[in-house]
């Protein structure tokens, strides 16, 4: 049976994650479980933090964005091991510790570093914020790849895309963690390859790209052949790589360079002098009478064109060289004609000195259009060409290597021997482990003295010898001899040396190390550069001539040399992340497992030993300081701030969560944790608490956002009444809610409805029939028009004698005329409509007419007529032969804010006080003083639970969720109002006290304390009632009609047929009720007097 991974879904379990699990901690073991999870697909494995990746030679599935999502913010042992969990863990560590981070990825030439990289800086692109500019960097960032690819890989016999240069790549960070620049480092370009490559090897792959890819026009321009036309391109007899589109490739590249901001005149100037080295290279000498002379001077003319200089100038620049010479103090300059062998090496020399001048160019376009004044936080991706022994090693490997040891060298002090130092340091129990330590083998390569390395010797050799050729080449390897002949590392053969590597044993050819490693660029070459015609040429030959050189000049090796002790001293300042490539065979194809040459790199990257050093060690140290800052939120006692020496303090944590002390060690400065796992119980607790605080601030976000939405809905719908309508002074400040009839939970009038069909409103109201008798209806607008449901007693039938809805009415739209209301304070209106109209009751008729109106402009695409005016007439259904006809209803100032009603004939006469003014308007919550916007209280009366609270589901616990607030008042209310409640009412203190809930005085009855001032100022927001004699025993009771769902805190809740004690009524409509212990306001035609 396979085995799955216990977080992530369907993720077969292959080996084991982390190779700290291992049963048995030998190579072979290793290699075993890296073998058994390539052929399963899976190319990443853990050493604890250390990342090992297995090129698979093909497209792997999971690099997508749901892999993006679900690594984002997860702890490591969460999902299966992937590039992408190192990264994200770099990218936090960078946010939460404020420190720079850097992630070296080391392993041999086409063990998969470059596309590691790419990964690397694809993920953080990512999960990383920002705006318009953070965009324009990062998609700098990433498009650097395929241009610095272009000039800077190549194939060769072990990688059909090798890196030939190295790469420190830093992407900046603000403090908000958006990349806003950034900074490359480039190493040492193989330039020697720009000229000559070995069997089944290509140059640089800009030249096939252009060759390939280049339109009819440019290949005129730029004199574009075959490539087996180009000297630079056809030794090796390789032009085409497998899987390569070179054509693709050059229009990627092209566009990489418009993102970075080239300027177009400059991107053609760039592929001028691509195409002007390979014409420099057809350029060829015969010897005649010991001078060398160009073969075919025709050749000369192309790359003069193209590279801005005379023809003439180039043919006597590559043929003989001024030289200067010093005779009795004076100084004179002569012309030596050079012979064949000299006249090609300074062909070559000028075409290798254009290309990597060119290489530097770009590297500092980019870092042009990505630099920062100042940084903050950075991650430096370090992507440096790889271990690499070949059949010929020259000067260019030994360089390489060189590199690849100083690395090998930082994982080694970082991983083996800084971890078991610190436990030593810290008074941590440990027992040493033993390891190579490569250093014996830098200090072979770079000691300056005592004895002197390799790299000394070479410089010395140099410095003293200025004739070409194997003359100086036999004298270095006589002096190494004499220097490091007998170190053990070290061997010497008839052409050249060995030197025994971390990686293995290599032979480097002596032939042609000195003259590389003096890398001069004669100045005649330089002159002939800086009187092109093209400014761009001119500016990549900066140099000043006519200054005096003093000292010796800078030599490939000791620049090497310096850029490797810089690039170690930038990543010992970051906090380093390892991944280690491993390249499974030679043949380049997927699921090829070649055990021998895993089992070498298994060994040369000192993985057991890694292995064992984890497993003995701690996953996790931390400065005592900085773990207390990090984990402080999680107790009462550590936050804000601990009181305490702070290894108490972390003492104090570690046992809040309960750790087992086998887990922890506590060492003089750090604790050490010795597990992930528990590390991530700590780091989930954090998580948690930080989630709490989030949902309270989302909450309290939601509910102000909510709020202001509502506020514009009552003042949209309050200019629909302005000047025209007097206003209520107890609804012109409620909140909207919709929905008044929970229709979440009434199938019965649900089934009217299409599925899914939103509610825009939902009400019980009064409908006049033309005997002006009232009927409950109710009214439910949607964006599909308007239902009128009444309830009938069914006449036959199973069903006979009981009471259903029935669908009375439905308007559409596109058949309302209009809605007709007085001017005067009431709450009638009437629905025009084709047929007939509705003469309606409603109190919530201004959230009713302004949803209305904007439903009806949508689908009308015109506005609702809406008329005023204190006489109404409203059109009667025809009914049979009496049908028809039409009813007036006269509206009259009277006493009150009830309509008395008054029928007459065919007229309704309603009578009903002064309202507000017409051109009353909504209170905004922030000009209130007092609680606004009630019912039957005064108009100050603010939404206590604002609209974050509606729902259009019953909430049935929302009597406890409630929170009291005390706003303040400009003056207490009376105390006289008190007694006019009745002993009944001191039922309502208990709630009220809930603002002190450790006070037992909430028993008594509150006159006093901000319990009692809640109490007076809800009492005094409404009509005082007149004073009542003690109630009877027995209360009036109520039966609940419809449900209804409290939308205050002063207000109830109750179900369909809940019956209750019904404390007063009052005329405005809204009754004092208690239920379930708790006193408060509901609309009274929601229920029945029993």
């Amino acid at each position: 049976m396979a085995k799955y991974h216990w977080q992530s879904q369907n993720v077969k379990q292959s080996g084991v994650d982390d190779m700290v699990l291992l049963s048995k901690i030998t190579e072979d073991a290793i290699v075993e479980n890296l073998k058994k999870r390539y052929m399963d697909d899976y190319i990443f494995t853990y050493i604890g933090p250390v990342l090992i990746s297995v090129n698979p030679f093909k497209q792997m599935p999971y690099f997508t964005d749901r892999e993006i999502e679900l690594y984002q913010g997860a702890a490591q042992y969460e999902n299966p091991p992937h590039i992408y969990a190192l990264s994200d863990n770099m990218y936090r560590n960078m946010m939460i510790d404020g420190e720079n981070q850097c992630v070296i990825i080391s392993g041999e030439s086409g063990a998969g570093k470059t596309v590691a990289a790419k990964y690397i800086m694809g993920y953080i692109s990512k999960v990383s914020g920002g705006g318009a500019k953070v965009q324009h960097v990062k998609d700098i960032i990433l498009q650097s790849n395929p241009l610095l690819e272009a000039f800077g890989n190549a194939k060769t016999v072990r990688n059909n895309n090798s890196s030939r240069f190295g790469k420190y790549f830093e992407i900046q960070f603000s403090r908000g963690g958006e990349p806003d620049g950034g900074k490359i480092s480039n190493f040492l370009l193989e330039k020697s390859r720009v000229v000559s490559q070995n069997d089944n090897e290509r140059n640089f792959h800009i030249y096939y790209q252009l060759l390939e890819g280049a339109n009819a026009q440019q290949k005129e321009g730029l004199g574009i052949m075959t490539p087996d036309y180009y000297y630079y391109l056809n030794q090796s007899g390789t032009y085409k790589v497998d899987g390569t589109n070179d054509s693709k490739d050059f229009q990627e590249t092209m566009e990489a360079m418009h993102v970075i901001g080239i300027p177009v005149q400059v991107q053609a100037q760039v592929l001028q002098i691509v195409a002007g080295i390979l014409h420099l290279g057809n350029i060829s000498f015969i010897e005649a009478g010991n001078y060398g002379q160009v073969e075919s001077t025709d050749l000369l003319a192309f790359p003069a064109y193209l590279l801005g200089i005379d023809p003439t100038r180039l043919q006597d620049k590559l043929t003989s060289r001024k030289m200067d010479s010093k005779w009795g103090g004076k100084s004179e300059s002569i012309n030596v004609t050079l012979n064949q062998e000299q006249a090609t090496y300074t062909r070559d020399a000028l075409a290798k000195a254009l290309y990597a001048r060119l290489f530097d160019y770009l590297v500092e376009a980019i870092n042009r259009a990505i630099q920062k004044p100042h940084e903050e936080f950075s991650i430096g991706v370090l992507d440096i060409y790889g271990f690499e022994i070949f059949k010929k090693n020259g000067f260019e490997q030994f360089c390489i290597n060189f590199v690849n040891e100083k690395l090998q060298q930082i994982f080694i002090e970082l991983t083996l021997k800084a971890e078991q130092e610190e436990y030593v340091q810290e008074g941590i129990k440990w027992t040493p482990i033993e390891y190579f330590n490569n250093k014996i083998v830098c200090d072979l390569i770079e000691n300056k003295l005592n004895p002197p390395g390799i790299m000394s010797v070479l410089d010395d050799v140099c410095a003293t010898m200025h004739a070409k050729g194997e003359g100086a080449d036999g004298t270095l390897l006589q002096k190494l001899q004499a220097a490091v002949g007998t170190h053990e590392h070290f061997n010497s053969w008839n052409s050249g040396f060995v030197i025994h590597h971390y990686a293995g044993k290599v032979s480097y050819d002596v032939i042609g190390f000195c003259e590389r490693n003096r890398d001069v660029l004669f100045t005649d070459l330089i002159e002939l550069m800086q009187s092109s015609e093209y400014d761009f040429i001119r500016s990549l030959f900066p140099e000043n001539l006519n200054t005096d050189k003093k000292g010796r000049p800078t030599t490939a090796s000791s620049k090497i040399k310096k850029q490797a002790n810089d690039l170690v001293n930038t990543l010992m300042k970051c906090t380093p992340h390892y991944i280690r490539c491993i390249k499974p065979n030679e043949t380049k194809r997927p699921k090829d497992w070649e055990e021998s040459r895993v089992k070498h790199q298994v060994e040369y990257l000192g993985l057991r030993e890694n292995i064992r050093v984890r497993r003995a060690g701690f996953a996790y140290r931390r400065l005592f300081n900085k773990f207390l800052m990090r984990y402080a939120i999680l107790t009462t006692e550590t936050w804000p701030s601990w009181r305490g020496p702070e290894q108490q303090g972390v003492l104090h944590l570690l046992r809040s969560v309960n750790m087992d002390t086998d887990q922890y060690q506590m060492g003089r400065t750090k604790v050490f944790v010795k597990n992930p796992e528990s590390l991530f119980l700590l780091e989930e607790m954090r998580e948690r608490k930080f989630d709490t605080f989030a949902r309270i601030i989302q909450k309290a976000w939601r509910r102000f956002i909510a709020r202001k939405k509502y506020e514009q809905m009552r003042e949209e719908a309050s200019d629909i009444l302005y000047n025209s309508k007097e206003r209520r002074k107890n609804s012109i400040n409620r909140n909207f809610v919709g929905d008044y009839l929970g229709l979440e939970q009434r199938p019965e009038l649900r089934q009217f409805l299409a599925k899914r069909e939103r509610v825009d409103f939902a009400d019980s109201v009064n409908k006049f029939d033309r005997r002006f008798k009232s009927i409950k209806r109710d009214l439910i607008l949607t964006p599909k028009g308007i239902y009128l449901i009444g309830r009938e007693k069914e006449k036959k039938g199973p069903d006979k004698g009981m009471i259903k809805e029935v669908l009375k009415r439905k308007l559409e739209f596109g058949s309302i005329s209009g809605v007709s209301l007085s001017t005067r304070q009431d709450d009638f209106f009437i629905l025009h409509e084709a047929q007939y109209d509705s003469l309606l009751e409603s109190n919530f008729k201004t959230e009713f007419l302004s949803l209305l109106s904007k439903r009806y402009e949508e689908v009308t695409k015109r506005k609702l007529t809406i008329s005023f005016s204190d006489r109404l007439e409203f059109r009667l259904k025809k009914e049979g032969w009496g049908g028809g006809g039409s009813r007036v209803l006269m509206f009259q100032r009277g006493s009150g804010d009830m309509s008395q009603l008054k029928p007459g004939g065919k007229t309704l006469t309603i009578t009903i006080g002064d309202g507000l003014p017409k051109s009353s308007k909504p209170t905004r919550k922030s000009a209130q003083q007092t609680r606004g916007g009630g019912r039957n209280y005064t108009p100050n009366r603010g939404y206590q639970n604002g609209a974050a609270k509606f729902s259009r589901t019953p909430q049935t616990n929302q009597r406890e969720s409630i929170t009291y607030s005390t706003p303040q008042r400009p003056s207490q209310p009376p105390s006289a109002i008190l007694p006019k409640l009745g002993p009944q009412r001191t039922q309502r203190a208990p709630a009220q006290s809930q603002h002190h809930p450790g006070n037992m005085d909430f028993l008594n009855v509150p006159d006093q304390g901000m319990s009692g001032m809640q109490r007076k100022r809800s009492i005094s927001q409404r009509p005082p009632p007149a004073p009542k004699p003690q109630p009877p025993p027995l209360a009036p009771r109520c039966r609940a009609l419809y449900q209804y769902v409290g939308q205050d805190t002063d207000e109830i809740s109750f179900e369909v047929n809940d019956v209750f004690e019904l404390v007063k009524q009052d005329p405005s409509g809204w009754w004092t009720g208690r239920i379930r212990g708790r006193e408060g306001l509901f609309p009274g035609n929601y229920v029945e007097k029993i």
